[in-house]
């Protein structure tokens, strides 16, 4: 997932973005405890992509308060 491409959505959108990608976590987490090591790099994707919706979500509400 690119910045760029996530630039382009709504904010709404956005928040269903990470909605969705906490959901992710949390099912990983839960394979993990569980013994089904899913891929570890997994888990530092879905961190990163996390990052960059929060960053993205953060920047358009302060565009949002300037303007």
């Amino acid at each position: 997932m690119k910045a760029s491409e996530l630039r382009a959505k709504s904010s709404d959108e956005l928040k269903e973005e990470l909605i969705s990608l906490l959901r992710e976590q949390f099912n990983l987490r839960m394979q993990k405890g569980g013994g089904q090591m899913p891929r570890p790099d997994q888990f530092q994707k879905v961190r990163k992509n996390i990052a960059r919706v929060k960053t993205l979500i953060g920047e358009k509400r302060i565009a949002g308060v300037s303007q």
